[in-house]
C-alpha cells in the first residue's frame, strides 16, 4: 500500500481519536465541571487552540500532497510534537478514558513516525 495513504488514514485516526474523546468528555459531564469560560482566555490563545486542533486534519491533506521528501519530515516533526504534546498533558487527565484515549493516539503518532522515517 501507498506509504502516502498510510500516513493519511494515522492521522485520520488521530484526529477521529481527539473528537470522540470530546464527545466522551461532554456525555460524561466531565466538561462541565472544568468551564473553560472562568479561565479567562483571551482571542489568540483560542487562536492558539484552534491551529493546535486544526493541525492533525490537514495533515490528512497533507500526507497526501506533499513531496515525499517534504511530507516525510513534515509527518516525523508533527507527529513528534504531538506525542510530545500529548505525553506531557496525560498526567493532567483525571479519567482513565482520557489517558486511554491519549495512549492510543500516541501510539498512533507513534506508527506516523515509523512508517515516515522508513519512507524510501
Amino acid at each position: 500500500m501507498d506509504t502516502k495513504i498510510i500516513l493519511s488514514a494515522t492521522w485520520v485516526v488521530v484526529t477521529l481519536i481527539y473528537l470522540y474523546g470530546d464527545v466522551l468528555r461532554i456525555c460524561s459531564g466531565d466538561l462541565a465541571r472544568k468551564p473553560m469560560a472562568n479561565m479567562n482566555l483571551n482571542q489568540f490563545v483560542w487562536l492558539g487552540i484552534a491551529v493546535l486542533m486544526l493541525t492533525p486534519i490537514l495533515m490528512v491533506f497533507l500526507a497526501l500532497v506533499l513531496p515525499q521528501s517534504v511530507s516525510r519530515w513534515v509527518n516525523v516533526i508533527v507527529a513528534a510534537f504531538f506525542f510530545l504534546f500529548n505525553l506531557v498533558g496525560l498526567p493532567t487527565y483525571a479519567s482513565l478514558y482520557d489517558k486511554f484515549l491519549l495512549a492510543v493516539s500516541m501510539g498512533f503518532n507513534g506508527v506516523t513516525i515509523w512508517y515516515a522515517w522508513n519512507w524510501s
